[in-house]
């Protein structure tokens, strides 16, 4: 038997079928009102509460254990609520008297693991959630999902035929063929390895845009989370810390755990007086804290501080290494604990040792109140 050479290999961004075939679904408007949900003596959703507009992509973002996938399963009617109500729609589909059947819903489930029925053809996978269709009409429509993701040549074949990647695409295609209002995701990339997820994930993407449904995607990592979503929220300890836009969570957090889940920080503590504060590197404008109130300024490591070799804080770089065009530097300044930690595009040569100065972007400073 004789392999291909690898380059000429289709990448997964060949192999997905053309953009903009994909079934076009009616979306669904989502409603979490004061949830709450206790699992095995263990309070999961302590009072979770937000909305979807139609058609709206929302991100939940947040550690192990802080409620993102109860909150799918809830919404999908796998798992009852205690207290609160859920709507789709407008109408309550989960309350501590209500629950509608999951199939009644109009919600489509992408599980972490896929969970594909192992015993069903590809093709077979597909129509099993088209059951309330005519068998011509129910082939059709799941043919339709796998083309889309450039899976309609192995209908035949068994789910362990298919790669990591293909499997994925296998329960992309199934959650999205019944054209749902409501597509929910539970770390649908966790599984597939870095040489393949950001192409996939630009794939996945473009399929749920395409489909206009509304769509929850539970991630951990907050870079995801701000590729896909039109919104975030940051769950923690089953409540929602904040959800907002993009630019909004990551720009304005509202304290400094908020701020530290996207990226670390450098933090060091000041005092307010006439609207500023002496830092290591000059006054900084505080807006609104009085006189005398304890704060913590933050800088995260890309777009805060330039650095320069002419004018500014003086500091020492003491490490300094790249990777994929970007410098990470850390750099040592008179009246910090610790290193000022700084991501950059490669460019101007600086090396370890070597004294620079740093300019730091007014604009780009997070204040919050000391703790």
């Amino acid at each position: 038997m004789t392999l291909e050479p690898l380059s000429n290999q289709p990448s997964e961004n060949e192999v997905w079928g053309p953009r903009g075939s994909t079934g076009i679904s009616f979306a669904s408007a989502l409603e979490f009102e004061d949830v709450h949900c206790e699992i095995g003596g263990r309070k999961i959703l302590r009072g979770t509460s937000f909305s979807t507009a139609p058609g709206e992509i929302l991100c939940l973002l947040g550690s192990s254990g802080s409620g993102k996938s109860t909150i799918l399963r809830a919404t999908a009617g796998l798992q009852d609520i205690d207290a609160g109500s859920i709507k789709i729609n407008n109408k309550i589909v989960s309350s501590a008297k209500v629950s509608i059947r999951p199939e009644k819903r109009g919600v489509g489930l992408m599980f972490q693991d896929f969970a594909l029925f192992p015993h069903m053809s590809i093709l077979e996978n597909v129509t099993y959630g088209l059951k309330s269709l005519g068998r011509n009409e129910a082939k059709n429509q799941a043919l339709q999902a796998l083309r889309r993701v450039g899976l309609a040549d192995r209908w035949a074949d068994y789910p362990s035929q298919l790669s990591g990647g293909q499997q994925q695409r296998l329960a992309l295609a199934r959650s999205v063929a019944p054209k749902p209002g409501l597509v929910l995701l539970d770390e649908p990339f966790s599984s597939l390895d870095a040489r393949l997820r950001e192409a996939v994930r630009a794939e996945t993407l473009a399929v749920l845009r395409e489909t206009r449904a509304t769509c929850l995607i539970v991630t951990h990592d907050p870079e995801e989370a701000m590729l896909f979503g039109d919104k975030i929220a940051l769950l923690d300890e089953g409540k929602i810390a904040q959800i907002g836009t993009c630019d909004e969570i990551y720009y304005s957090p509202k304290n400094i755990e908020v701020a530290r889940f996207f990226s670390p920080l450098s933090e060091f503590s000041a005092v307010v007086n006439n609207n500023s504060a002496e830092t290591p590197f000059g006054k900084v404008p505080v807006v609104g804290k009085a006189d005398g109130s304890k704060i913590v300024i933050a800088l995260r490591p890309s777009g805060s501080v330039n650095l320069n070799k002419k004018a500014g804080t003086l500091g020492r770089v003491v490490n300094k290494h790249s990777a994929l065009g970007v410098d990470m530097i850390e750099v040592a300044v008179s009246g910090l604990e610790r290193p000022l930690q700084l991501r950059q595009p490669v460019g101007e040569q600086i090396h370890t040792g070597e004294d620079v100065y740093i300019a730091i972007n007014l604009d780009h400073v997070l204040v919050f109140d000391a703790n």
